[in-house]
């Protein structure tokens, strides 16, 4: 069984920044995770087995948890969700989402936001 803390990467359609973001993130052993979108066009669409499995869900933008408030409002209630404000202005993969990406997550380490 796995001790590492589970994150559930959250943007709109799961193809640029929360795609980006399992991308970069899949091979870090500090942490599981997975990525999925808000919107039903969305590469994987955001589902309750999904928000149950993350122990911390990463949205990019305020939009998204509030989309989890207002659909999952009893996962709304018990878990993390930390707001990484990225704005969907970047390509998958593009370098620098890459490295915000990057930059925020070890943010959040360091202040302890996330396990």
């Amino acid at each position: 069984m796995s001790s590492k803390s589970k994150f559930l990467f959250v943007c709109t359609i799961n193809r640029m920044r929360s795609a980006t973001a399992n991308t970069i993130f899949e091979c870090d052993d500090r942490f599981e995770v997975k990525s999925a979108g808000t919107d039903k066009s969305a590469a994987i669409p955001l589902t309750k087995e999904l928000l149950t499995w993350a122990n911390t869900i990463l949205v990019m933008e305020r939009t998204h948890r509030n989309f989890i408030r207002s659909h999952y409002p009893e996962i709304y209630d018990s878990k993390k969700i930390v707001c990484m404000y990225i704005p969907d202005d970047y390509d998958f993969m593009q370098p620098e989402l890459i490295s915000i990406l990057k930059d925020r997550i070890d943010e959040l380490f360091l202040k302890g936001l996330i396990p």
